[in-house]
């Protein structure tokens, strides 16, 4: 069996989250020796191509995307477009069935990987292609949102659904205030694209396929995913942690420049991911919570809603006071590199599950603020069930944090005497070292694997 080498077939969500953990896996299966063809939007490729660890085997295949009326010209993935432009994405992947179907024809994989794309199992069924849902987005949000056993395709969901877990969800530290019960409850049902619900897109992508694959290990969410997979009766796959490779570039000089003016871990580096706009007054709040730790801090964010330029929307006075620690930058940086910088002692981050598994194989401490969706479950898996990073507290009533909320959360890791920060920093070093611990990647890869052989 380990001799048996496979043609897997990829075609992600039109999200660079989720094209990116995909490009991660397809590297990790073709040092293995298994063929990737890779399905992305064609302008999407430049952003991706350096990654590709092994051209010989990984094969990226741009699909052109059809233009949807109320999308602006050439978007093709949600970095193009505001949040409530999404579903016509959604709805312009929809439109390449036809595409998809040719090329599957012609390539005759073994398998299909997918996540949104609820439409592809019934094509691979057809075709007499396994599909595959490999999920981005974790167990546990997956588990306590869309479970069968909340029968919302016969119910409905409610925000008062969602403040408590559905029947059978494991024992967790998963609570929602009402303002983040309001928010879920109407991203799950809201039309994401050709009239289908987000929570119907999945329910039908997890019912129909012939397994689900989570990017993660049992260690972590082992409960969430063996309930997924009872719930929806199907083979359950781990591909294990997928660390990303040490990148092989280093920082650009002027970052390089900037880091080393400080000490080792006393840096707060502050991140949303591509994606994530503030309102301007919770912008302003949180530089003025990390100008109050008293802490140097570099902040890379794209402007807040409204303002053309990140600086304009700074608070008065703010550039001067802070002139030396505090660095704002609106564009893009290279995360990874930054992350482990030994400068770097903190990590405010939005709690995207890309960021998060950068975080968690270097040592900056988590401070968490997440903002949408997964994001909050995330967060409350974090800082509850692993008890590696602080939430930033935020109003039950309307979600908003104070500048002061932020100093505390950073206080409260920073702070060499803070009980909270001893622990969560010894609970960060356990789960970096078992993360990083010799052959645990090839154990889960291997498994994965021979779970695919399964299959066939």
């Amino acid at each position: 069996m380990a001799d048996k080498t496979f043609h897997i077939a990829m075609y992600p969500w039109f999200a660079l989250g989720h094209i990116t953990p995909y490009v991660h896996l397809a590297n990790k299966l073709a040092e293995n020796g298994h063929k990737i063809s890779f399905f992305l939007p064609a302008k999407t490729l430049r952003m991706v191509e350096a990654f590709n660890l092994h051209p010989d085997l990984v094969t990226f295949i741009p699909i052109i995307v059809p233009h949807v009326e109320g999308l602006p010209l050439g978007a093709e993935t949600t970095n193009d477009v505001p949040f409530p432009l999404h579903p016509l994405i959604m709805t312009a992947m929809d439109c390449t069935e036809p595409d998809i179907e040719a090329y599957l024809r012609e390539l005759k994989p073994h398998f299909v990987f997918f996540d949104f794309t609820c439409w592809l199992p019934t094509l691979t069924r057809k075709l007499g292609i396994k599909s595959v849902v490999y999920c981005i987005i974790s167990s546990g949000t997956i588990g306590y949102l869309l479970s069968p056993a909340r029968k919302i395709i016969e119910r409905g969901l409610t925000s008062f659904d969602l403040l408590e877990p559905p029947k059978g969800f494991p024992s967790s530290s998963i609570k929602l205030g009402m303002y983040e019960a309001q928010g879920l409850a109407a991203v799950t049902t809201m039309d994401y694209g050709s009239g289908i619900s987000f929570a119907e897109r999945h329910l039908k992508s997890f019912s129909d396929c012939d397994a689900i694959g989570f990017k993660t290990c049992k260690e972590i969410e082992g409960p969430y995913c063996e309930y997924i997979g009872n719930q929806f009766e199907k083979p359950m796959l781990y591909a294990g942690p997928v660390v990303p490779e040490p990148p092989t570039m280093v920082l650009e000089e002027r970052w390089e420049r900037l880091l080393s003016n400080f000490e080792a871990k006393t840096l707060i580096f502050c991140a949303f991911g591509s994606e994530c706009v503030l309102k301007k007054d919770q912008f302003q709040e949180l530089v003025l919570g990390l100008e109050l730790t008293g802490l140097p801090f570099l902040v890379a964010l794209k402007a807040p809603m409204g303002a053309q330029t990140i600086e304009s929307a700074l608070p008065e006075g703010f550039q001067e006071r802070v002139n030396g620690t505090g660095f704002i930058y609106g564009g893009w940086v290279p995360q990874q590199l930054i992350l482990r910088h030994p400068s770097v002692g903190c990590f405010v981050t939005h709690c995207g599950s890309g960021s998060l598994a950068e975080a968690m194989v270097n040592d900056c401490q988590l401070v968490l603020v997440p903002h949408v969706g997964d994001q909050i479950i995330n967060a409350r898996l974090m800082a509850g069930d692993l008890r590696i990073g602080v939430e930033v507290e935020k109003s039950e009533k309307d979600g908003l944090f104070t500048k002061d909320d932020v100093n505390k959360a950073v206080k409260a890791l920073m702070d060499c005497d803070s009980e909270l920060g001893k622990e969560v920093r010894a609970n960060h070093a356990k789960w970096k070292e078992f993360l990083l611990a010799p052959g645990l990647e090839n154990y889960y890869i291997n498994d994965f694997v021979m779970k695919l052989n399964n299959l066939v």
